[in-house]
This record gives structure tokens, C-alpha cells and sequence, in this order.
């Protein structure tokens, strides 16, 4: 099941966030729930959680960047609930939130401690873009941004 994200799920959204095994260089890691926190709850953004069994085992964040863009950020899945659809399925909700708020693009940011998952979502249709992402973490490698024009 696919839901909104609540303040009770920060703390098992962190747990999914840091199982993912990313390389320990990746801002990723230094994540804390007081930046999670302001990131999810932050005007215009949100995120969805994925639950199995009562538990969750998935998650992803959005949020405004600029007038018509979606920024989707933060998506994880548990290890041994990959291969199962969970991703996609997060992915398919930030894309509907996006539509539904009448947001032209949705763009994410691959770290380039990641770029084994550009493929993924060029399959979901997300196109490699040259544009600065606005979200990047100082000291950081510049990451790779993907973008995918919402249809009308």
C-alpha cells in the first residue's frame, strides 16, 4: 500500500533511507530526521511511504522547485522488497501529485555515488537534462539531473 507520508513515518523513513546501503561519501547518509523533518513538511512538499505488513519498506519526498518543477528526492526501497514494483510505484505517485498540482516537470538528481540507477528511471521515461540542480549539496560531486515532462 502506497500512502501519504505523516510525521509518526520519520522515523522508519530514515531507517529505509540509511538500509540502502549508499555509498558512505553520498550526502545521502548524513541525512538526519531534523532535515528529513523540514524537508517532507516544508510548504509544497510531502512524500509517500510504502507499507507492507504494517511496516514500511519504501519512501520518497517531493518537493517545489520553482514555479513549474516537482523536485522527487529521497526514494528507497528495503533491499528485499526490491523487485516487487514498490519504486516505480512511488515514482507513478510523485509523477500523479505533480500532475494533479499542475506542475509542467518532475526532475530528480542522481548522486554520482549512484549512477547505476540512471537506467531505472530512463525507463520511466526520465530524460538526462544539463540544467544546475538547485537542491545540490555543497562539497558534493555535481550530480546527475534526470527530468521527465509531465503530459497534459
Amino acid at each position: 500500500m502506497i500512502r501519504r507520508v505523516v510525521p509518526a513515518d520519520l522515523p522508519a523513513f530514515h531507517t529505509v533511507m540509511l538500509a540502502v546501503g549508499m555509498d558512505p561519501r553520498s550526502s545521502w547518509n548524513r541525512t538526519t530526521l531534523e532535515g528529513l523533518e523540514q524537508s517532507l513538511f516544508a510548504p509544497g512538499s510531502g512524500g509517500f511511504v510504502a507499507v507492507d505488513a504494517g511496516k514500511v519498506c519504501g519512501c520518497v519526498g517531493f518537493r517545489p522547485d520553482g514555479e513549474g518543477t516537482l523536485t522527487l528526492n529521497k526514494l528507497a526501497t528495503l533491499p528485499r522488497h526490491r523487485g516487487q514494483g514498490i519504486g516505480v510505484a512511488l515514482v507513478r505517485a510523485v509523477e500523479q501529485t505533480a500532475f494533479e498540482r499542475g506542475f509542467r516537470r518532475v526532475l530528480l538528481a542522481v548522486s554520482q555515488f549512484n549512477l547505476e540507477v540512471v537506467p531505472y528511471y530512463e525507463r520511466l521515461g526520465y530524460v538526462q537534462s544539463n540544467e544546475v540542480y538547485a537542491f545540490a549539496s555543497p562539497g558534493s560531486p555535481v550530480p546527475v539531473v534526470l527530468v521527465k515532462v509531465m503530459a497534459r
